[in-house]
C-alpha cells in the first residue's frame, strides 16, 4: 500500500519498517496519519505472513510528538470525537497486530507518541529520546491505551505520577522503570533494534506469533486460566511444517528454513 505519511518497507529479512514520516512537524498525528497507522496494522492481522517482525520509528529527530494540535485548532466536539474514533481503530489494530512490533524510539514521544510506543511489543531508544503524557496539561487525559499500557509497564504508582503530572523524563528514566527495554546511543539505534527484529524474524512466524498471543493474555487472566490458553496457543504449533523443519534442522546441525505453514 502507498501512504502519504508513512514510509512501509519489508526486507528479504522479512523485517518491516514503518516510519512516521512528517518531519516537519516531529511527526505529530494528523487525521490521515491516524487512519494510516490503522490501516497499515490492520493489513498484517488479515495477511501476517506479509512480514515476521515489524519495527515502528519516527522520520527526522522526533519519534511522534502526539496529534496534531494545529490541525484541532478549532476543532468542533462531533469532529473531534470522530477523529478520536480513528485513534481508538489505530491502537486496536496496532496493539492486535499478530506480527511482533518493536517501537525504535529515535527522539520524543509525547502524549499519543509515547502511547504507541507503549502500544508496540517492546521499546527500545535512543539516549536523546523523551517520553511524557502530557494531556492533562491540556485539559484532556491519555485516550490512547496510555492509563492502560503504562501501569502495566512501570506499575500503578509510577503511572499515577506519570500521567497526572504531565513531566517529561529521559530514557534512561524509562529503562530503570521498566518501559523501555534498552537505551542505545543515538547512532546505534536503528542498528541494534534491527538486530533483534532480525533474530525475531529468523524463528517460526506461526511460533513467536502464538507466543505473542499468549504473553499478551499474562497480565489478564489468572494464572491457570492464562495457562489453558497458553496450551491452546501451544497446540496450533504442534501441527506445523515448521514444528517438524526445526527438529529437523537441530538434528542436521544446519540453519532452519522456515515458511510459516
Amino acid at each position: 500500500m502507498d501512504y502519504e505519511t508513512l514510509k512501509v518497507a519489508i526486507g528479504p529479512d522479512r523485517v518491516g519498517i514503518v516510519t512516521m514520516s512528517r518531519p516537519e512537524v516531529r511527526n505529530a498525528m494528523n487525521t490521515k496519519m491516524m487512519a494510516e497507522l490503522r490501516d497499515c496494522f490492520a493489513a498484517y492481522y488479515v495477511d501476517a505472513n506479509a512480514a515476521a517482525c515489524l519495527i515502528l520509528t519516527g522520520e527526522g529527530a522526533a519519534f511522534c510528538s502526539g496529534g496534531d494540535l494545529k490541525e484541532r485548532k478549532g476543532m468542533t466536539d462531533e469532529v473531534w470525537r470522530r477523529q478520536h474514533a480513528i485513534v481508538e481503530q489505530m491502537m486496536r489494530a496496532l496493539m492486535e497486530c499478530p506480527i511482533p512490533v518493536i517501537a525504535a524510539v529515535n527522539g520524543a514521544a509525547y502524549a499519543g507518541g509515547m502511547e504507541i510506543a507503549l502500544g508496540c511489543d517492546f521499546i527500545y531508544a535512543a539516549q536523546s529520546a523523551r517520553f511524557a503524557l502530557t494531556e492533562v496539561t491540556l485539559g484532556i487525559m491519555p485516550g490512547a491505551a496510555g492509563t492502560q499500557n503504562l501501569p502495566r509497564a512501570v506499575g500503578v504508582r509510577r503511572a499515577k505520577e506519570l500521567i497526572l503530572t504531565g513531566t517529561p523524563f529521559t530514557a534512561e528514566e524509562a529503562l530503570a522503570w521498566g518501559m523501555v527495554n534498552k537505551v542505545c546511543p543515538d547512532d546505534r539505534l536503528m542498528g541494534e533494534v534491527r538486530a533483534v527484529a532480525e533474530r525475531i524474524a529468523a524463528n517460526a512466524p506461526i511460533s513467536a506469533r502464538q507466543a505473542k498471543k499468549a504473553l499478551d493474555k499474562a497480565t489478564e487472566l489468572d494464572r491457570l486460566s492464562g495457562y489453558a490458553f497458553e496450551i491452546e496457543a501451544y497446540n496450533r504449533t504442534v501441527g506445523t511444517e515448521d514444528r517438524q523443519e526445526g527438529i529437523n534442522a537441530f538434528n542436521e546441525k544446519r540453519k532452519p528454513r522456515y515458511k510459516g505453514r
